[in-house]
């Protein structure tokens, strides 16, 4: 009798975990497709003052897949792919000049050299420097990197300038902030 009885249980956990074993057959079945998709749209910067050097090093974050889009819209829909060693740099250093300035007091962007680019699993590293000698009284930073495409993005910059460590969160509606310094 106690065989039957282990053995109809048996039958009954294995029907009872039939579907568990589906679905998760299922769920790396389409994990491992490869979908680079993310939640959230972000970037994140640091900024850095080189006082020897008296200029910014600027390391801008970015999802690569993002990037890619961002560069087809601004660019009448051509297809980019972003990896190391491309030549999608000059179509990189217009869109981050267009939306990532250090801006003076008149008002005016700060000129700065196009480090270049680094391509790092699912995101995207760009560098930049800004030669500034003079202080930042009255300067602001503006970020708007791919505010226009994302409604929810949201851009990160981490400013370190002669021992003062400060943070910026640049959204839609502030896309040029003061510096405060």
């Amino acid at each position: 009798m106690s065989l039957v009885a282990n053995s109809r249980r048996d039958v009954k956990s294995q029907n009872f975990f039939a579907p568990l074993r589906l679905c998760l057959i299922l769920f790396l079945c389409l994990s491992s497709l490869g979908f680079k998709k993310h939640d959230f749209h972000t970037s994140i910067t640091r900024m850095d003052y080189n006082a020897k050097e008296k200029s910014f090093e600027v390391s801008i974050r970015v999802f690569t897949d993002d990037l890619e889009k961002v560069l087809s819209k601004e660019n009448g829909g051509q297809k980019f792919v972003v990896v190391n060693n491309d030549k999608n740099d000059t179509f990189v250093e217009k869109y981050i000049r267009k939306h990532f300035a250090l801006i003076t007091t008149a008002k005016q962007k700060k000129p700065y050299s196009y480090i270049g680019k680094e391509q790092e699993a699912d995101a995207t590293w760009v560098y930049v420097e800004i030669p500034c000698a003079e202080a930042l009284t009255g300067f602001s930073l503006q970020n708007s990197i791919m505010l226009d495409f994302f409604d929810d993005q949201v851009n990160l910059v981490n400013f370190n300038y002669q021992g003062q460590k400060k943070s910026y969160i640049f959204k839609n509606e502030d896309k040029v902030l003061p510096l405060g310094l």
